[in-house]
């Protein structure tokens, strides 16, 4: 059995204009080993799990509702992009990841 890694903070940009964004909205990083998307939204930003929990869709081709939640592109899932939880209600449960931004840059706890 491998031991578990404890997350650590991978700086992903020196300041949120330096993201890659997509016209949705999102931007795909590498926070270590981890693809993990970050959304802007009207309250700030949040990071997730790249793949959909359901199929493994990518949820950067999806979009972000007026609540703050992705929408996967393949089935129409909605997941809270800040606790994970499907609000659609099939069952599944996003990854979330602590985002942080400061002077130093952006940085995603993974």
């Amino acid at each position: 059995m491998m031991p578990a890694t404890t997350p650590q903070w991978h700086r992903v940009a020196e300041h949120p204009d330096g993201l890659p964004w997509q016209p949705n909205g999102m931007a795909v990083v590498q926070a270590g080993e981890r693809s993990v998307c970050i959304a802007r939204h009207r309250d700030g930003y949040r990071a997730f799990a790249h793949r959909c929990p359901h199929a493994g869709a990518l949820l950067s081709e999806g979009w972000i509702d007026a609540l703050g939640n992705v929408v996967c592109p393949l089935h129409r899932y909605r997941f809270d992009t800040l606790r994970g939880r499907n609000t659609s209600g099939e069952g599944y449960h996003l990854k979330t990841y602590e985002l942080r931004v400061d002077a130093d840059g952006v940085f995603v706890r993974a």
